[in-house]
């Protein structure tokens, strides 16, 4: 894992987030083949939206994602298509779990990773005044 900024042509960027979201009422279902099939969804998904998942875990009832994003997505809109996309397939795909109105709360967790420390902007910022 790098600390290396992005760029698009008109963007230079580094954006990281932590997310943790739970399944529907705890339920531990998330065990065995079901946590398999998680990953490999999680990974299609993110290849879709040119999102880097650079760690993801699961327990039998949460899910924790570290993940690169582009600034064009929101947290809110990552969590939307990876909770969306991976309910509605694991539901398909595993019989114990098509009873189940959704798989996923609608709450999540989400934190940013600093890649620059917060004093450094700071003194960048307050350096500009100063320049020509």
């Amino acid at each position: 894992m790098e600390n290396s900024y992005i760029s698009n042509g008109q963007t230079v960027y580094l954006i990281r987030y932590h997310f943790v979201f739970c399944t529907r009422y705890r339920r531990k279902v998330l065990e065995k083949e079901v946590s398999l099939r998680f990953h490999e969804l999680i990974l299609d998904v993110s290849q879709e939206h040119q999102w880097e998942i650079i760690q993801a875990t699961l327990n039998p009832d949460h899910a924790y994602l570290y993940l690169g994003a582009t600034p064009s997505v929101s947290q809110a809109e990552v969590m939307v298509k990876i909770k969306g996309w991976t309910s509605r397939k694991l539901r398909e795909e595993f019989q114990h779990l098509s009873h189940l109105p959704s798989l996923w709360t609608r709450s999540f967790f989400v934190s940013t990773e600093e890649a620059v420390p917060n004093g450094l902007i700071q003194d960048y910022i307050s350096q500009q005044k100063k320049r020509g």
